[in-house]
């Protein structure tokens, strides 16, 4: 939001103070803020910055912003560190054990356990939840609290009304992962368990996807969960050895903007540049691939003028706190007359899953419920499904409780449909700040399907795949990676395979997926994706194809001297200039 603020105020004249906060973390947002900030305060010396950081930042942030006063806070309380051997494959096993033997002890105090990524979360739930939750007149019941950080909300809240009213002690088990660290605060933690390791995705720009590798913490991550129990004497249980400490964890986390999709905030600092505030001093110089990469991919989305410098479209698209590809739909969409629908996707596919994780012995009701939603046409249109019957669900219901209960009932996850509708209501803001204009929803008729689909192409022609053997084995255009479609598209549940999909997100992991697809068509490629793209995609049976489409869809002049349309493609080949 800061950095929002800096495109129209790029010196920040209206504040006094600003604090950043979990700098360790070294997301792509804060790193460019400490190179800008470094900027803003050469133009303007009585501005106050203070920044939180662990002591292994220190001297790198010393030697960024030179000679600063330094505040040390030290902790409050010892805190016991107890280093245990233990295989990572036996991770879940010595995490359990150790619960169970925590709780057990008579020691009060609830526990907070950081495992390697989301997956783990889930089969500890279950493990523990199995195990542990058999409240007993002794040591009571144990509360397992699955907190997802990356999804920026918890999947479970304890119901403080029932914990009150049972009559045995209750402990709560926080299950998370990185970066949860900040998200805990409670005073009633007293046991920390690290397993030492976690899941980081990595960003290849010569693919453009991501994948995730596992790996050790940093010592500052190690540090940061120690102070979880600073406020409270208590015990840190580390499942690695000190040797592993010492020899395997690097001093800092890896910064983001050197494993990271750049795009983003390629076209901030574009913008920033026309603000007037064209120098950030980055902490670490992002690869230069990446840069590439990321010019590149602006400049096929037409955001970037033959200079390099951003275009008119670029600035528009800017305005939007989107990844420029979904920017680039929406302003296509106002071409194609679907601005509703495409500021509902967008809003969805911003926003955590709606789908909650299929709960352990209602996974038949939960896929039953979430069918009702399903659209033929793909994914993107069952999003747009399930926000309708969202938004009709908070209109009809008295209280907001009325609503969580609605969501509850269809396996939904309430949090994330509310975070969409705050998204939703910022993009209709910036479309009417903007003046961009805004067609009437027609969602449902056969056209206005056409449409939207022709707005997602003109942003995501670069994620296209095509099912190669007619057995789900999808190829990406770009380049030979094979994925199938996620269990739990739209394609999946119905058992339909379409050849040609357009997808939102994909990654290389144990299982490769294509995650919110939607059916596409060569036709509507060619007519839509810049033609400099096409011809930089490598040889393929694929592109072969394409070409085909291409040959039938040439206009071919008619006796006298006219042009035939396509009557698949109404529009003119002006129009699709202007767009692109």
């Amino acid at each position: 939001m800061l950095q929002r603020e800096m495109m129209s105020s790029p010196f920040l004249a209206s504040y006094g103070v600003i604090v950043l906060d979990d700098i360790q973390e070294r997301s792509i947002a804060t790193d460019v803020l400490l190179g800008l900030l470094k900027g803003v305060l050469l133009a303007r010396p009585e501005l106050k910055l203070v920044i939180n950081t662990p002591p292994l930042l220190l001297s790198k942030l010393s030697a960024h912003y030179g000679d600063v006063p330094l505040v040390e806070v030290p902790s409050r309380r010892p805190v016991e560190v107890v280093h245990l051997s233990g295989a990572p494959e036996a991770a879940l096993e010595s995490v359990l054990r150790l619960i169970l033997e925590i709780h057990h002890s008579g020691e009060k105090g609830d526990i907070v356990v950081f495992l390697a990524c989301e997956q783990d979360i889930e089969k500890a739930y279950e493990t523990v939840c199995r195990e542990g939750c058999h409240p007993d007149a002794d040591h009571g019941e144990l509360v397992v609290v699955p907190l997802y950080p990356r999804e920026k909300c918890a999947l479970f809240k304890p119901n403080d009304e029932t914990e009150r009213s049972c009559p045995a002690p209750q402990r709560r088990v926080v299950l998370t992962a990185s970066p949860g660290e900040a998200l805990i605060g409670s005073s009633s933690v007293r046991f920390v368990i690290d397993v030492g390791v976690e899941r980081r995705k990595v960003y290849n720009p010569r693919i453009r996807a991501s994948s995730w590798v596992r790996q050790p913490i940093s010592q500052s991550q190690a540090e940061a969960r120690k102070q979880i129990l600073s406020s409270s004497s208590g015990k840190l249980f580390c499942l690695y050895s000190e040797e592993f400490a010492s020899k395997d964890m690097r001093p800092l986390k890896p910064a983001e903007v050197q494993a990271a999709n750049l795009t983003s905030m390629v076209l901030f600092m574009k913008r920033i540049a026309i603000a007037g505030l064209g120098h950030c001093d980055l902490l670490n110089r992002p690869a230069p691939e990446s840069l590439m990469q990321a010019l590149e991919d602006l400049d096929y989305l037409a955001a970037l003028d033959n200079d390099g410098n951003l275009s008119e479209f670029g600035i528009i698209m800017s305005e939007f706190p989107l990844d420029p590809q979904l920017s680039k739909s929406i302003l296509a969409s106002c071409e194609f007359d679907c601005v509703d629908e495409m500021l509902t996707i967008a809003a969805m596919v911003t926003a955590p899953s709606c789908f909650s994780h299929l709960p352990r012995g209602a996974e038949e009701a939960a896929l039953t419920c979430w069918k009702t939603f399903l659209h033929p046409e793909g994914d993107h249109f069952t999003l747009i499904n399930v926000y309708k019957a969202y938004q009709d669900a908070a209109l009809s219901s008295a209280s907001e409780h009325c609503v969580e209960k609605w969501c509850h009932e269809r396996f939904l996850n309430c949090a994330a449909l509310r975070m969409a509708g705050a998204i939703r209501a910022e993009l209709v803001d910036i479309v009417r700040r903007i003046e961009l204009p805004y067609a009437e929803p027609a969602f449902g008729s056969q056209e206005n399907t056409l449409n939207i689909k022709k707005a997602l192409l003109s942003g995501f022609f670069m994620q296209i795949a095509r099912d190669v053997d007619g057995s789900g084995n999808y190829l990406m255009l770009t380049h030979k990676q094979v994925a199938q479609l996620h269990p739990l598209s739209s394609y999946s549940l119905s058992r339909k395979t379409p050849e040609w999909v357009l997808f939102h997100k994909f990654s290389i992991c144990e299982n490769n997926y294509i995650r919110i697809t939607s059916e596409t068509s060569p036709e509507l490629f060619v007519q839509l994706a810049p033609q400099y793209y096409f011809s930089n995609l490598p040889p393929s049976e694929s592109k072969d194809i394409l070409q085909q489409a291409m040959d039938r869809l040439a206009p071919v002049p008619a006796t006298k001297g006219e042009q035939t349309p396509c009557e698949k493609c109404p529009e003119t080949t002006e129009q699709r200039c202007a767009l692109q």
